[in-house]
């Protein structure tokens, strides 16, 4: 099965407003991003991140791929969490958006911080969040959330019922169909400009092949690559910089590893997309963080 998601995660969900009233508001410099690229909730922001051009603006600390206290939390991060919230039970966890100015965390949530970047900082990137597109937007990242990636999860699950098996590859591959009609037709799932969906269904891709794909037989994975436009979608945004320079493959495979909880199956031999010849396959050294 594949790695779950650390437990009892402490959750702040502050918000980036529009101006000074709001208490956090866009100030370059102000903030920071503390980023582990093999956690796919950290990926979609670092390439959010990067497409918006906000290098200048929002420095990234970048943490190691596995993590490295108990519970599946960060030692570098538990100060932000213990002065931002007494006591703060749970691991403290990535992502982090965290205020240089009060020393506190601002969000963990990463559905927040992506919607916070792509409308409150202004970047030299693309309109990832266009006026109209919440709803498509966040219905795309359920489609990602539970139609892809936790089926995949219920799919390769070891032993157990092989009829809920079927039923989660069916639900699996019914969303990789919509997608693939939606590609039919557009260059973005969306439309015809990069919006925040696209990050989502690629980050949500890259775990597929190269995490969930380790726990289901050959023929499902056969079955899943049968979207020739979806798969060559997810190839021509990894050859972009903006998203290929993030995947930190050997990371993902070991933080998989780390918290994995069932055997690799047939379909960990039939590799779907060859991600390291557009991606660097060294990962990068973690930053530490600037007092």
């Amino acid at each position: 099965m594949s790695a779950p998601s650390p437990t009892a995660v402490p959750s702040f969900r502050s918000r980036i407003g529009g101006d000074a009233r709001s208490g956090y508001y866009a100030v370059p410099h102000r903030y920071r991003l503390h980023l582990a690229p093999s956690c796919p909730r950290c990926l979609q922001i670092a390439v959010t991140h990067d497409l918006l051009g906000l290098g200048d603006t929002l420095p990234v600390t970048l943490l190691p791929a596995v993590p490295d206290a108990p519970g599946g939390g960060y030692r570098a991060l538990r100060p932000l969490y213990e002065a931002s919230s007494h006591r703060t039970p749970g691991p403290a966890v990535a992502p982090v958006l965290s205020d240089g100015w009060s020393g506190r965390i601002v969000s963990t949530h990463a559905p927040d911080i992506l919607r916070d970047l792509a409308r409150r900082f202004a970047g030299r990137g693309p309109c990832l969040h266009p006026r109209g597109a919440g709803g498509p937007i966040a219905a795309v990242g359920r489609l990602c959330e539970e139609g892809i990636t936790a089926a995949a999860q219920r799919a390769g699950q070891p032993g157990g019922d092989s009829a809920a098996r079927d039923t989660a590859l069916a639900a699996l591959l019914g969303a990789l169909d919509l997608l693939e009609l939606r590609l039919a037709s557009r260059e973005y799932v969306l439309g015809d400009e990069l919006t925040l969906a696209d990050v989502q269904v690629w980050v949500t891709l890259v775990q597929l092949d190269t995490v969930h794909r380790h726990h289901l037989d050959a023929a499902a994975v056969h079955r899943i690559t049968d979207h020739p436009r979806l798969w060559a979608y997810a190839r021509r945004l990894a050859a972009r910089p903006s998203f290929g320079s993030h995947l930190d493959l050997d990371g993902i495979a070991r933080r998989h590893h780390a918290h994995c909880r069932g055997e690799e199956a047939a379909g960990a031999a039939v590799r779907i997309v060859d991600w390291a010849a557009h991606a660097r396959t060294e990962a990068p050294e973690p930053v530490r963080q600037s007092g």
